[in-house]
């Protein structure tokens, strides 16, 4: 007789005759099932914190005139009878395309470059990308003022001249949500790896390193969009219309139209987010490996 068989006939002799198996799984369920209550408790208390607002700001647009009359749709049907509120919306909407655009065109290539081949300048690529966060926006208005002159002159008084000020803006989150997604990834070794191939430095940057890091894109993106539909400050201190400007004027003398539509901005920031992380849970998915796939040698 072995020693592992002794040792058996002594643990079966010692439970009665029947070996027991570990009770490890069963602890690792409850410890589970305790994380998923408080996932859902959470879940419940933010999804109440946020969610009262948005309703009462939606039960505010469809009361009637008096206590007694019907709830309507009414104020939501207004929308599209002030001109100037649906100029200011698609002004606001331009404005984020161009500012996106802009900041992505601007900033990846500058991150990927001095990523690879000049680490030194990252200190202070993420000094002047941060310092915009720090200034308030009445500071960056006095400085701007005299600047916008210039802008006026060369480029017209159009509300969309607010993408170059818009820019500056959102470096400092878009440069950690960017800074972010190049750490998650092996960038040099991608580098030389298409280096050793034979590729060039712009077919590294935009169809190597680019396409590895899409969600930092689309995470950029979207504080760019989420930024530049919230801003009020500097359009109304420089005297240009947005969809911030036109709201707190359209407030004054039609209170529900305005709130309508700022509910309509936030549930269309919030639409975005979903399919941002629905674009991530799929593009996860199709780079994951099926198990039933998987042959065993």
């Amino acid at each position: 007789m072995t020693a592992s068989t002794a040792a058996s006939g002594r643990v079966g002799v010692a439970t009665g005759g029947v070996a027991r198996p570990p009770r490890r799984r069963g602890v690792n369920a409850r410890a589970r099932g305790r994380l998923n209550l408080f996932r859902w408790v959470v879940l419940v208390v933010l999804g109440t914190f946020f969610l009262t607002p948005l309703l009462a700001m939606f039960e505010f647009t469809t009361r009637g005139n008096s206590d007694t009359a019907p709830r309507t749709l009414q104020a939501w049907r207004d929308i599209v009878t002030y001109p100037e509120l649906t100029g200011a919306i698609v002004t606001s909407v331009e404005l984020a395309v161009i500012t996106s655009t802009v900041m992505l065109l601007l900033l990846v290539p500058t991150m990927i470059w001095v990523k690879l081949r000049l680490p030194l300048l990252h200190r202070v690529i993420e000094f002047l990308c941060l310092l915009p966060l720090t200034i308030p926006a009445i500071v960056l208005v006095v400085g701007l003022a005299p600047v916008y002159l210039w802008v006026t002159y060369f480029f017209g008084d159009s509300a969309l001249t607010l993408s170059f000020v818009y820019v500056v803006l959102v470096l400092p989150y878009t440069f950690r949500t960017l800074d972010a997604g190049l750490a998650a990834i092996d960038v040099r070794t991608l580098a030389e790896a298409a280096r050793s191939l034979g590729a060039r430095w712009p077919t590294v940057m935009f169809r190597i390193v680019t396409p590895n890091m899409r969600p930092a894109l689309l995470n950029a993106a979207l504080l760019s969009v989420a930024l530049v539909l919230g801003e009020f400050t500097i359009a109304q201190l420089l005297n240009y219309v947005n969809l911030q400007v036109e709201l707190v004027s359209l407030g004054r003398t039609n209170a529900a139209v305005s709130i309508a539509v700022a509910l309509a901005s936030l549930l269309f920031a919030f639409a975005l987010l979903l399919s941002l992380a629905f674009v991530g849970r799929g593009r996860r998915r199709s780079r994951g490996i099926n198990p039933e796939t998987v042959v065993e040698a």
